[in-house]
């Protein structure tokens, strides 16, 4: 059975368009056979992460279940989710998966690509939804691990980080780039020695791979760095 890489996207489609494209991009192959199957489900009418989170409800679970179960069937041994506030339930998703197929979490890709530069028990940045800082989905484990994360402010949230995200989602990238940057650099300004994109939409439009010296970590290449590493292990 060929082995196959299962994509569950959608969250937005923009992001899962992105991590198709760098996937490709990055994945070592000189001809066509050398790239690594995968199956994208995209499904776009998953309720908003961030909102269920903030509200305490568990309404995008049952399609993220649905999704993790479409990919088995389609026979994907190894699934990522680019989305980050979709981890929130990733211990449910795993439990589905588990019998016969591994999902990467994302925030573990990005430790990885925290210590390929370097970076450990450091104080790092952190940029995300609401929901992503507010529940601690990065900041729980990676304290764990060591490093000693900072966060914006709740002012920067309401006003810009979230705001910008949003502006993202409408397409509107440039407004949103000069937003995040003010943020990024307070962060650095804080003592950050890395700041992690931790919601795949930021790098949509944050394509700077460091600002003032300092490396920008970003969750979509971390996550496509893994899988791609994990088809290098399965063969």
């Amino acid at each position: 059975m060929i082995k196959k890489l299962g994509i569950l996207g959608g969250m937005g489609p923009a992001a899962s368009n992105e991590f198709v494209t760098r996937l490709v991009a990055k994945t070592p192959a000189t001809k066509d056979q050398d790239h690594i199957p995968f199956v994208l489900w995209s499904n776009s009418t998953i309720p908003d992460r961030s909102t269920s989170m903030l509200n305490g409800d568990d309404k995008p679970l049952p399609y993220l279940l649905a999704g993790i179960q479409g990919l088995k069937t389609a026979g994907c041994t190894t699934i990522v989710i680019p989305c980050n506030t979709a981890h929130f339930w990733f211990s449910h998703l795993e439990k589905i998966a588990a019998w016969n197929a591994k999902i990467i979490h994302i925030v573990d890709s990005v430790a990885d690509a925290l210590r390929d530069i370097k970076i450990t028990n450091e104080k790092i940045g952190i940029m995300g939804t609401k929901a992503t800082i507010e529940y601690g989905l990065y900041q729980y484990k990676l304290n764990k691990l060591g490093w000693d994360c900072i966060t914006p402010t709740k002012e920067q949230m309401d006003t810009q980080v979230q705001p910008a995200i949003d502006l993202i989602k409408a397409n509107q990238i440039a407004e949103a780039h000069s937003m995040f940057m003010p943020i990024i650099h307070s962060l650095i300004d804080k003592g950050a020695k890395s700041v992690v994109l931790g919601c795949t939409e930021i790098p949509l439009c944050i394509k700077e791979d460091t600002v003032q010296d300092t490396p920008i970590i970003n969750s979509i290449d971390s996550l496509v760095n893994a899988a791609i590493q994990e088809f290098k292990r399965k063969n």
